[in-house]
């Protein structure tokens, strides 16, 4: 064996120090408790950044598609011969023809920027993050020249339900003599939805596409073409495969150009938290070199003694090398107890606190989402663990190697 029972003995004995070794003890602890809590903190941080970007990617692309595909020219009419052209493109999952614009959306009680699309009463259905996330109304009644869908909170804003009204206004309005006269009609509200995410909550308005072609003048035309794929990371690739298909004169953008700068800012902010909560496990490390010198230091008539009976200098130094492993294996394994706990129940327990100090921790006006995320990627995990496991050991090496050198007849000498 590597060790033997005298070492692990001796090695344990010297971690339960007696009360005139207390703070060296101390010291100890305090250094498990620092590992642990790093390896817990970095564990759920990075739980909740991977869940906040997972989220924030599956809403932004159930909504907007992973690819837009669009004519050299603001219209696009022979949008059916090419949906047909491009649902025949290996790995494309689903294409819909859209019309999008921007109004002012006005009521009895408030008014405010809007995002209105044109789609298909059937394509909607099709849609499960909203057709499964329905609060009121029924999408069986998404059909006509004045039915709408709208999200909830956009909703609750402007202080209508479902059979309220809400008056759509075009910044492209009509030119006349007198100059531009905006465009405005009223739409029924036929059903309100709550994907979970504030911006499109707060903001979108889904109507009939025949209905958008009439409000935003596009008579038989679309403005692009949204397409779902199997494997959104395969998005360029597939984007060539339509343009090919198409004959090429089109105009293809993918979610990630759309969205690079958005994740882009999340992923440095995730790479940033890791690297300055991995100094939280660092320091704690550096706390165990500085107990276990000062061990060594307490124990050098105990050491000498120990040399004089036979030890060798690889028994001391593997006794104060299990001493100060110990602490930073147990110290990390109860850290990844501890954060794979709170990272799995971490909706519950921002639950918990916010019922109990009554304030909000979690805004969905701030945050985009109206829940705390987590997901815990196996692969970080075993990185975390192995990184404060291989700091707790690099932290043993020196304190170890200078226990080993002490000279027997020094030690008792001025000991």
């Amino acid at each position: 064996m590597m060790f033997s029972a005298l070492e692990w003995m001796v090695a344990f004995r010297y971690l339960r120090a007696r009360r005139r070794e207390g703070f060296i003890s101390v010291i100890a602890w305090f250094s498990l408790l620092g590992i642990a809590l790093g390896v817990a903190t970095l564990i759920i941080v990075m739980g909740v950044m991977n869940g906040f970007r997972e989220e924030l990617l599956n809403r932004i692309l159930g909504l907007n598609g992973h690819l837009g595909v669009y004519s050299q020219s603001s219209e696009l009419t022979d949008y059916d011969p090419w949906t047909a052209k491009i649902k025949a493109v290996p790995g494309v999952r689903a294409a819909f023809p859209l019309i999008q614009g921007q109004v002012m959306a006005t009521s009895k009680n408030a008014a405010g920027g809007a995002a209105v699309r044109g789609v298909r009463p059937a394509d909607l259905k099709s849609r499960a993050i909203v057709a499964d996330h329905i609060v009121s109304g029924s999408l069986a009644n998404f059909s006509g020249p004045d039915a709408i869908v709208i999200g909830d909170k956009l909703a609750r804003n402007m202080g209508v339900g479902v059979g309220g009204r809400i008056t759509l206004i075009s910044p492209k309005g009509q030119v006349t003599a007198f100059g531009t006269v905006p465009r405005m009609r009223a739409y029924t509200v036929v059903a309100t939805f709550d994907v979970g995410m504030y911006e499109y909550d707060s903001s979108f308005i889904f109507m009939p596409l025949k209905a958008a072609q009439t409000y935003f003048r596009l008579p038989g035309a679309v403005t692009n073409i949204e397409v779902f794929i199997n494997d959104p990371t395969r998005a360029t690739h597939v984007a060539g495969a339509i343009a090919k298909a198409l004959g090429g004169g089109v105009n293809i953008q993918d979610w990630q150009q759309a969205n690079a700068s958005f994740f882009n800012a999340v992923e440095v902010e995730r790479n940033v938290m890791f690297l300055i909560l991995t100094l939280i496990i660092v320091v704690a490390a550096f706390n165990i070199v500085s107990s276990l010198i000062m061990l060594v230091k307490d124990k050098g008539r105990d050491i000498a003694i120990l040399r004089t009976m036979g030890a060798t200098r690889g028994t001391i130094m593997r006794i104060f090398f299990i001493a100060g492993a110990g602490i930073g294996f147990i110290g990390t394994f109860a850290g990844l107890i501890l954060g794979l706990a709170i990272a799995t129940n971490i909706e519950q327990i921002r639950q918990w606190i916010q019922g109990l100090t009554g304030t909000q921790l979690f805004s969905s006006e701030i945050y985009f989402l109206s829940q705390l995320p987590s997901r815990v990627d196996p692969a970080e995990v075993v990185a975390v663990v192995a990184m404060g496991l291989g700091l707790s050991v690099l932290a043993t090496i020196y304190p170890s190697w200078r226990a080993a050198r002490i000279d027997p007849a020094e030690a008792l000498r001025y000991e």
